[in-house]
């Protein structure tokens, strides 16, 4: 199926939270009938080649049949192996211009950057879009930089060239107040990734991001 290059709900999948790559593909499926509308395999834990790859292909299977694309985090070989639909890196992966080098014009590319230098240094025409944060105190990455707050994302939207998803701490409570600074979209991660109800979790970011486009 044709995907759709949408950041409104960005999922960034946990396998930890999630519970294993059953568990990866499991939330997957319910996000997405749900609408989140990216998905990203990311794990900041020991996750071997293979478990990687297996993950991958799982994933690259349940979202065949819908519009939503799958985004590998770091790992250009595997996103390449089971022709994922894009990659995202960080400061400190393999430089965005290598990366569309390898996976090609077509593929998405996603950069992370959490401060006004990055910004500065980000090169326009080699990615698709920007990941900003961490916005509010996570524990889901280990070495995330400094968090930016509400006003310093802001300030960050206002120089970009390319659309947007914030991550980083974002929830059910704060959702709103992200979107208000022009943001194009959020990231999430533990509000949707091990939640008892995926699909209610779903729905209700759903409805935030909604009531706050409407501009209430």
């Amino acid at each position: 199926m044709q995907k759709k290059f949408d950041l409104t709900l960005y999922l960034v999948l946990d396998p930890v939270l999630c519970g294993g790559i059953a568990g990866l593909v499991e939330t997957t499926r319910i996000a997405v009938a749900n609408g989140v509308t990216t998905v990203q395999l990311r794990s900041e834990q020991p996750f071997d080649r293979k478990d990687w790859y297996n993950a991958a292909l799982a994933l690259k299977k349940v979202l065949s049949t819908t519009p939503v694309p799958l985004l590998i985090n770091d790992q250009v070989d595997i996103a390449m192996a089971v022709q994922a639909d894009g990659v995202h890196v960080g400061q400190s992966d393999l430089p965005v211009e290598v990366v569309r080098q390898l996976i090609g014009s077509e593929k998405i590319v996603g950069l992370s950057v959490s401060n006004q230098a990055q910004m500065q240094a980000v090169p326009w025409s080699q990615i698709d879009y920007l990941g900003i944060g961490p916005i509010f105190p996570t524990s889901s990455k280990g070495d995330a930089a400094p968090v930016l707050g509400v006003q310093q994302l802001q300030q960050l939207v206002c120089t970009k060239h390319r659309p947007a998803v914030a991550i980083g701490g974002i929830n059910g409570g704060n959702v709103e107040s992200v979107l208000h600074t022009g943001v194009e979209g959020v990231a999430v991660i533990s509000a949707i990734c091990g939640q008892p109800d995926v699909g209610q979790a779903t729905q209700q970011l759903l409805r935030k991001i909604s009531h706050a486009r409407a501009g209430n």
